[in-house]
């Protein structure tokens, strides 16, 4: 799928099992989290793309606490996969970018930044979106070791470890392991009005 059609039409797969209730751009229902990665590498300068979007996220007085440590070398790739959980394991070791998502937890002056995390999932939405536009998925992940992570990355404390994003091409679902290839689908969305209050949340 192009860029444009992803601008102008959902995908076959999205159309039979999303629905949004409002008129929104295609894009942001075309973008779902498959696990089902092909082998093939991602062109350096797609990566970079995917990178700059996420670097274009807002944050608060622009201070842009999100840090992005990317392993896309078989020896990189290796130390990634080594701290990842069991279950993301079983999937996860077939993309070709893995990446972990970090922030600044001070800012410049040495005061707490509140919004560092809050900072860091837009910088995750940016990316997963062009990503998107690009013609590849991405996964972010939680279920990996954190203190593991912060060792054999070198992360200093005043960072936070917030996600691993698996990144590349979707592959075939049969790849799978049984129990995944069910949930191999564009999932659905919970009603607006369980979400959105007007003044108060009662």
């Amino acid at each position: 799928m192009s860029a444009t059609s992803n601008l102008v039409e959902l995908s076959e797969a999205v159309r039979e099992h999303r629905k949004s209730e409002a008129d929104v751009t295609p894009v942001f229902l075309n973008r779902w989290s498959p696990r089902a990665f092909s082998e093939q590498k991602v062109a350096g300068e797609d990566l970079k793309a995917v990178l700059e979007a996420a670097h274009w996220a807002p944050s608060s007085y622009n201070d842009q606490p999100w840090r992005f440590i990317v392993a896309k070398t078989d020896e990189q790739l290796e130390v990634f996969r080594s701290f990842l959980g069991d279950f993301n394991k079983l999937w996860a070791t077939k993309a070709p970018v893995l990446i972990v998502v970090a922030s600044e937890k001070l800012r410049e002056n040495g005061d707490p930044n509140g919004a560092h995390a809050f900072d860091a999932g837009a910088a995750w939405g940016y990316l997963a979106l062009q990503a998107s536009l690009k013609g590849l998925i991405s996964h972010a992940i939680g279920g990996f070791d954190r203190d593991k992570a912060r060792q054999l990355l070198q992360v200093p404390d005043h960072f936070d470890l917030h996600a691993v994003i698996a990144l590349g091409y979707q592959g075939d679902k049969d790849e799978l392991p049984e129990a995944l290839q069910a949930r191999e689908i564009p999932n659905s969305r919970k009603p607006l009005s369980s979400v959105v209050f007007e003044g108060t949340v009662n």
